[in-house]
């Protein structure tokens, strides 16, 4: 169960990453090093939640 509660976090930051994205991309005076660091966050998460997936799916 710790597992699924772990997952459901990682998704939450990804959302919000993903929404913080989308703001910063909006504004024209954004720093081009905070978008690279937004989407580097942002995939490091999706990363993580992929082999938490793959984990539950051998497990089960």
């Amino acid at each position: 169960m710790a597992l699924q509660a772990h997952l459901v976090e990682l998704e939450r930051k990804h959302k919000v990453l993903e929404t913080e994205l989308h703001d910063a991309m909006l504004h024209l005076s954004t720093d081009d090093l905070r978008i690279v660091e937004l989407k580097r966050r942002k995939l490091m998460l999706k990363d993580e939640i992929e082999r938490i997936r793959q984990t539950k799916t051998t497990l089960h």
